[in-house]
């Protein structure tokens, strides 16, 4: 008769998060990489990103041999990776198109130029994170946006922005590397303000999904941004 215990033992894959909440030195290398202002926020960014897996963390157990792990770790965090490459480009091309069209002018002008400065830098960090794993960036797609009016183009922003925040947070149970959790949160916080900024600019709501934000898994993301494909 199967000893219960030996079933629950048996290896199974785990990405980083459920890593990082049951293994101590992990968990302490995650922060020390991701900084210090990530240890306030880890609690709340489990209970998410682990609330869009079918596992639960207690049914986890230890991930296989770190040579195997590695090994799979590199191929599944390229493909997050150049994933998320492919929304940055798709949103640098959407902000620098809305810039050049000249729609606004003063602090809020400024604050779009800030906004497209840095999903540019978003899309050279991510290239460089994919270079870093041994894998090839993800080749720029052309995109195609309806620039008609200043308020149109805000609502899509605010939409763009609260799209690539749930779609970062849709991947963070998949990662297996901290550094690329790491790079992924740091980028997917800043997705989530420039979405609240946003939603001031077009009187709506800055935490539209409530006190926990809900990831979106890749299928729904890529559906949505089929249309400003070119």
């Amino acid at each position: 008769m199967p000893n219960p215990s030996n079933d629950h033992d048996a290896p199974h894959p785990a990405g980083i998060v459920e890593r990082l909440v049951r293994d101590d030195l992990d968990r302490k290398r995650f922060l020390k990489i991701a900084g210090a202002g990530a240890a306030a926020s880890f609690g709340t960014f489990v209970l998410a990103a682990c609330g869009s897996s079918s596992e639960t963390v207690s049914t986890v157990a230890a991930p296989a041999s770190t040579s195997s792990t590695a090994s799979t770790s590199s191929r599944g965090d390229i493909g997050i990776l150049n994933y998320a490459l492919t929304l940055e480009y798709l949103e640098r091309e959407f902000y620098a198109k809305v810039i050049a069209a000249g729609l606004y002018s003063g602090k809020v002008g400024a604050l779009i130029k800030d906004f497209g400065a840095q999903e540019a830098t978003h899309v050279e960090a991510l290239k460089g994170a994919v270079q870093k794993l041994g894998g090839t960036p993800a080749a720029n797609p052309n995109g195609k946006f309806p620039i008609n009016d200043a308020t149109q183009v805000a609502e899509l922003a605010y939409t763009v922005e609260n799209l690539g925040a749930a779609a970062y947070l849709g991947q963070a149970h998949h990662i297996q590397s901290p550094e690329v959790l790491a790079t992924a949160l740091a980028i997917h916080t800043v997705e989530a303000r420039h979405a609240a900024t946003l939603a001031t600019l077009v009187k709506k709501s800055i935490t539209p999904d409530g006190a926990f934000a809900v990831p979106a898994e890749m299928s729904t993301v890529l559906a949505a941004v089929k249309p400003f494909l070119g």
